[in-house]
């Protein structure tokens, strides 16, 4: 199975995806759980011999969520001693043995998984709406959950969540990439609600509205149909790289 033939992968090295997506203002992340197990993970694989760690979490979040265009970020490497946890990985390497034809892979191939790892973190950040959880062979489920409200993670991954989060609401204004996470139009009290739930802080609406308006990085369409013109607030659009840069 190659999935986990160690001839294909580079060996104690992984990486792990921190999907974050924005839904009724709440910041969530896609995790799965594991078959069998109340324990959910962060969703995260291996990197191959002939590819490169950023090649390998695309890769890794386009199986997952069914999407290639995504925002992707390095924001940490995960090597403490105390990260692993030999019997969870035995519990794992069942589930893997469980799923294989007889023959596929030798019980010995796979003794490389209990080894020490050390985990590249990566954040994306996507549109709800377009992603199709995908489950892998060793997943019961793979949903969204409240970043306020999470399952028991396994290993580190709880960590992991944390310093992703950490990182997002430092690059926020730094890079803009918060509009990543909104449909392609959206509305002013849309960013507002976004800004305020990573930051978890209030904003003024007037004092938000200037300061998003003021970074020229917004173009404003039609408004938005409600039923009513005249209190229908108007839908924005970020604009093209081409009219930024000719600003």
């Amino acid at each position: 199975m190659e999935l986990f033939n160690k001839e294909e992968f580079i060996e104690q090295v992984s990486v792990d995806c921190v999907i974050f997506g924005f839904h009724d203002r709440q910041l969530r992340v896609l995790l799965p759980r594991l078959k069998n197990m109340d324990i959910w993970m962060v969703p995260g694989g291996f990197v191959r011999q002939n590819e490169s760690v950023d090649n390998a979490a695309l890769r890794i979040l386009a199986e997952r969520t069914g999407i290639k265009d995504i925002y992707l970020e390095q924001f940490g490497v995960f090597g403490s001693l105390e990260r692993s946890s030999p019997q969870l990985m035995r519990q794992v390497i069942k589930l893997i043995k469980g799923g294989l034809g007889e023959g596929e892979v030798l019980s010995e191939d796979l003794q490389w998984l209990q080894r020490r790892f050390i985990s590249i973190g990566y954040y994306a950040l996507v549109d709800i709406h377009r992603v199709v959880p995908v489950c892998s062979a060793l997943d019961e489920t793979c949903e969204w959950y409240d970043i306020k409200d999470l399952p028991l993670l396994a290993f580190d991954h709880a960590d992991i969540i944390m310093k992703a989060l950490e990182s997002l609401r430092l690059m926020l204004n730094y890079k803009l990439i918060g509009f990543n996470l909104l449909p392609e139009t959206f509305t002013m009290k849309e960013v507002q609600d976004l800004y305020e739930t990573i930051l978890d802080r209030p904003f003024r609406r007037n004092n938000f509205q200037k300061m998003i308006l003021d970074l020229d990085i917004l173009e404003r369409l039609e408004k938005k149909f409600t039923g009513a013109a005249n209190k229908a607030p108007y839908l924005y659009r970020f604009k093209s790289l081409e009219k930024i840069a000719d600003k």
